[in-house]
């Protein structure tokens, strides 16, 4: 016989009854707080200053190498400076040249060569910033 009197096999009886947890407001609260910090973090945190894309590179010589590269910046009043960089086959870098960029356009694509102390394998847009 149980606590209720009835002879049925209850589980209740056996283990005892566990309290609810409460989980429900926490976790409301933490996606709350998520779905917040996703949009702060996509609407106002996402659009760099700078963007840059490589189009091609091309090894001229063991001491040169061309790049081109397109630059979308959000304030075209202001002067830039990007940092090139050539790398060998281990990652080396083997030439480095900081590419002035004059206030103006601000989408633009640009030709550049960079000086390299050995042969070079690739060639990327390291980084672009306010001068």
């Amino acid at each position: 016989m149980n606590s209720t009197g009835s002879s049925e096999f209850s589980h209740e009886d056996r283990y005892g009854v566990r309290a609810s947890k409460g989980w429900k407001l926490p976790a409301t609260l933490i996606a709350i707080v998520g779905i917040i910090w996703i949009f702060w973090a996509g609407l106002f945190q996402a659009k760099p200053e700078f963007r840059t894309t490589l189009i091609s590179f091309s090894v001229l010589s063991d001491e040169k190498v061309s790049i081109r590269y397109a630059v979308q910046r959000n304030d075209a009043s202001s002067a830039a400076t990007c940092t090139l960089q050539a790398r060998d086959v281990k990652k080396n870098i083997v030439g480095e040249i900081e590419d002035e960029i004059t206030p103006g356009l601000a989408k633009f694509e640009r030709i550049t060569e960079i000086p390299t102390r050995s042969a070079a394998a690739t060639a990327i847009v390291s980084r672009c910033r306010v001068k």
